[in-house]
């Protein structure tokens, strides 16, 4: 039953202000709507986050969230120029995309954190030939 149903994320942030900032000027997302304090961000495929206010923010060491893209490294390479920050996990193996991205077991993959510490991810699904 829940499968058939869309699906939305919560982003918490302790400082809305600084994280809509982060998200809508070098992500480029554009509001939705604001309600309860925070902000509702709309994708493709009828998808959502909601940004909330919340002391807990960056408190998981685990993706909050990904977008699946076309193209990671294109995707790196705008955000890099819009001031992202992507991060470099030494220790995880797999081959490095021009950009830095990871690519083993099937997908190519980078992780940045946002203005509150959460841990965000691009996922691109390789094809197998």
């Amino acid at each position: 039953m829940l499968q058939s149903v869309p699906m939305y994320s919560y982003i918490p942030a302790k400082d809305m202000a600084r994280a809509r900032r982060f998200y809508e000027d070098k992500l480029g997302l554009r509001p939705k709507e604001e309600t309860n304090g925070g902000v509702v961000y709309e994708f493709a495929g009828g998808t959502a986050a909601f940004l909330y206010p919340t002391p807990n923010a960056g408190t998981s060491q685990a993706s909050q969230a990904f977008w699946s893209v076309q193209d990671v490294d294109t995707e790196m390479q705008l955000l890099k120029s819009r001031g992202v920050q992507f991060e470099n996990y030494d220790d995880m193996p797999g081959e490095r995309s021009p950009q830095g991205a990871i690519i083993a077991g099937g997908a190519k993959a980078a992780w940045f954190k946002d203005s509150e510490g959460n841990i965000m991810a691009l996922i691109q699904t390789l094809s197998n030939g």
